[in-house]
């Protein structure tokens, strides 16, 4: 167990911290919280049963404080893949409505507007990619193991056209429609694990106010 003045010690750095905060207060809340650390000082200074408790708070407040800033870190670079991730369903979404006219005779310019919109999709998977890789560092910080991967947009054009017919139509259309759809459910778990991430930070936040709460509770003058 933590020696008394290690625990003291942590608790004057906290204290210090506190201070620093102050200055973001208005004023009556500042002189409030003022109050509040001086008595927590004299708890220290007196080695109060009670400091042992604070101690405890103090740490608690650390991590909850830490939580919450690692889960709005990984929210942002969720809301980050989701938005590539829409620039990719949109293309895609283009080049299928191209492919579903191409397959009735659409000819060569809705196979040249359907390639630029698969090739434009293309580019965009490798930035959905790398926003996808950074939500997954960022939700491994908080204890989630994840490892998405963009499917491959093809591209290929020549043999397509070179063989260009119905059969042939038909199942570039399929390819378009599968890599829409894994795109699809790509972008619904990142929207459900930002959803999980949002609900977690209320929680940290209920948590941090009622560990505040108690803190005051301690130092509130009898």
């Amino acid at each position: 167990m933590p020696s008394t003045s290690g625990a003291c010690a942590r608790l004057e750095a906290d204290v210090v911290a506190a201070d620093a905060e102050l200055v973001v207060l208005d004023p009556a809340s500042r002189e409030y919280a003022r109050l509040l650390a001086e008595k927590e000082r004299q708890l220290i200074r007196s080695d109060d049963p009670l400091a042992r408790e604070l101690a405890d708070l103090g740490a608690a407040l650390n991590r909850a404080s830490s939580d919450t800033r690692e889960c709005e870190e990984a929210h942002r670079a969720g809301q980050g893949a989701y938005e590539a991730l829409g620039v990719v369903l949109r293309l895609l979404n283009s080049a299928r409505t191209a492919s579903t006219f191409d397959m009735f005779g659409g000819g060569l310019l809705a196979d040249v507007f359907e390639h630029d919109k698969l090739t434009s999709a293309d580019k965009a998977a490798w930035h959905a990619q790398r926003a996808l890789d950074v939500f997954s560092r960022e939700l491994a910080d908080i204890g989630i193991t994840a490892g998405p991967v963009m499917p491959k947009v093809d591209t290929r054009w020549f043999v397509d056209t070179f063989f260009d017919n119905i059969i042939s139509d038909v199942l570039k259309h399929q390819r378009i429609e599968k890599t829409r759809a894994e795109v699809e459910k790509l972008a619904r778990w990142v929207r459900d694990t930002c959803a999980y991430l949002k609900a977690r930070r209320a929680q940290l936040l209920a948590e941090t106010s009622r560990l505040l709460t108690r803190r005051e509770e301690l130092l509130r003058p009898a």
